[in-house]
C-alpha cells in the first residue's frame, strides 16, 4: 500500500531536489506532541505539510490546533483514505487545512510542497 521507499529516503530526495528550500521535519505518534509542534512552528513557516495519520479521524484537538495557527497546512495521506474503511472518510483536519492530497503515495508530499511555492521559481 505504501511502497518500498522509506519516508526518510524520500525526505532526503526532496531536500536534494529542492536545495533552495529550508526543510524541517517532525514526526511523533503522540497527539499532544503534534499539537505542541504545530503551535511552535505554525506562525513562522511558509507552509506545513501534515500527515496526521489515524489522528485525522479522531482528533478534534489537532483540527483546532491547525485552525489556531497562521501558517497554511496541506494535509497529505499516502493512501486514498476514501477508498478504505468508512471511518477513515471522516476528517477533523481537512476542513481546517488549505487542501488535502491523498492516494498518490509519497509523491503527495512533493505536490504539497509545490503548492506552497507555486508563485516562485524553485
Amino acid at each position: 500500500m505504501y511502497g518500498s521507499q522509506t519516508f526518510e529516503q524520500y525526505y532526503k530526495h526532496l531536500k536534494e531536489k529542492y536545495p533552495s528550500i529550508q526543510f524541517t521535519y517532525y514526526q511523533s505518534n503522540v497527539e499532544g506532541e503534534l499539537i505542541n509542534e504545530l503551535q511552535k512552528v505554525g506562525f513562522d513557516n511558509d507552509g506545513i505539510i501534515l500527515n496526521p495519520g489515524g489522528y485525522t479521524h479522531t482528533s478534534v484537538a489537532l483540527g483546532d490546533a491547525i485552525a489556531s495557527i497562521k501558517s497554511p497546512v496541506v494535509e497529505v495521506h499516502i493512501s486514498n483514505v476514501h477508498a478504505r474503511e468508512d471511518f477513515r472518510k471522516i476528517s477533523h483536519v481537512s476542513a481546517k487545512a488549505k487542501g488535502t492530497i491523498c492516494g498518490l503515495g509519497l509523491k503527495g508530499y512533493e505536490l504539497a510542497l509545490l503548492y506552497f511555492f507555486k508563485d516562485s521559481s524553485l
